[in-house]
């Protein structure tokens, strides 16, 4: 008898951190709900459920160099920049190439822009061994000054409707589009991570520089591709929120950052490095949005919201070292 107590000890121990962040996200959802009813429509889930999508290709960003044991401060200034760049190219070339050219020449210099963000990030810790926070703080000083100056501080209205379409307002399988790309990344991720050689090197490079190197692997070209990944996944995520707006906002990604990061630890990933799964930005993704819509809903002051969101990074971080400890 005692044995079986002591194996559903464990496994309840086992279990219980898998089971936290969702207990956690229904008492939110639950919490607002009897306040505010609305929380529970349908038009309210379902944009629950677009906003995770948006929200969640950040977290991933930050997920991706979290395991290396990094930081990327740099994913909202991404978000901005894409955001300011490619509606500024969309509006210039569709009078000249017509519309479907002009999306996707739009859209190719927003993923561009994520690729080139995340090499510079990627160069500069991985080859020139400077420290990833003053690395991405530096980049993320530059290019939202860059985002701020291209667009003059204002927003580029006159987006195509067939942007916001696309990338927005589509319905597939009665789900939004959001969420069927944010559904492909999740996968391709989670089978990078977990089933490639690239996804192993970056958990082993998180829980030790040293043994990664003695073991033969190529660190430097992983963790560059790792700060690669990042600014992919910020500028695709900068890509949905333009196309949600409707028009390119120098000031898109200005909340993003400390957001993101929120995200990723909540949901489990460690500060430490070498852990965290995909699970992590999908669950650290909906708390935060379902607790901001549901303070929106409230009419909860807007300027709290932040003080919530460092809240649940104190939370994460503690959470993060009582794991450490009982590894």
């Amino acid at each position: 008898m005692s044995d079986q107590t002591q194996v559903s000890g464990h496994s309840l121990r086992a279990i219980g951190p898998h089971l936290l962040l969702p207990l956690a996200i229904v008492a939110v959802v639950a919490f607002f709900a009897l306040l505010q009813p609305a929380m529970l429509s349908g038009d309210n889930i379902a944009n629950i459920m677009k906003q995770s999508s948006l929200f969640f290709f950040v977290a991933c960003a930050q997920l991706v160099v979290i395991i290396t044991r990094g930081f990327d401060l740099s994913v909202g200034a991404n978000v901005s920049l894409v955001s300011v760049a490619s509606s500024m190219v969309m509006t210039a070339m569709i009078p000249v190439f017509g519309t479907g050219l002009g999306i996707v020449l739009g859209v190719g210099i927003g993923l561009l822009i994520g690729v080139g963000i995340g090499a510079m990030n990627g160069l500069l810790v991985a080859y020139g061994r400077i420290n990833p926070f003053i690395v991405t703080l530096a980049t993320m000083s530059i290019f939202t000054g860059v985002a701020t100056t291209i667009s003059g501080g204002f927003p580029i209205f006159n987006l195509p409707e067939a942007f916001s379409f696309a990338f927005n307002q589509m319905i597939i399988l009665m789900l939004p589009i959001p969420l069927i790309i944010a559904g492909v990344v999740a996968y391709g991720l989670h089978f990078s991570l977990t089933k490639t050689v690239h996804g192993r090197v970056l958990y082993v490079l998180g829980d030790s520089n040293e043994v990664a190197l003695v073991a033969g692997r190529r660190v430097k070209e992983h963790l560059f591709l790792a700060y690669v990944t990042s600014g992919v996944l910020a500028s695709v995520a900068g890509l949905l929120m333009t196309a949600q707006t409707g028009s390119g906002e120098p000031n898109l990604g200005t909340s993003l950052v400390l957001n993101s990061i929120a995200a990723a630890v909540i949901g489990g990933a460690s500060l430490r490095g070498g852990s965290g799964g995909i699970l992590a930005p999908i669950y650290g993704a909906l708390l935060i949005v379902c607790l901001s819509i549901g303070m929106n809903l409230q009419q909860i002051n807007g300027s709290l919201q932040p003080v919530v969101i460092g809240a649940i990074l104190i939370f994460g971080a503690a959470l993060d070292a009582l794991r450490t400890r009982e590894r």
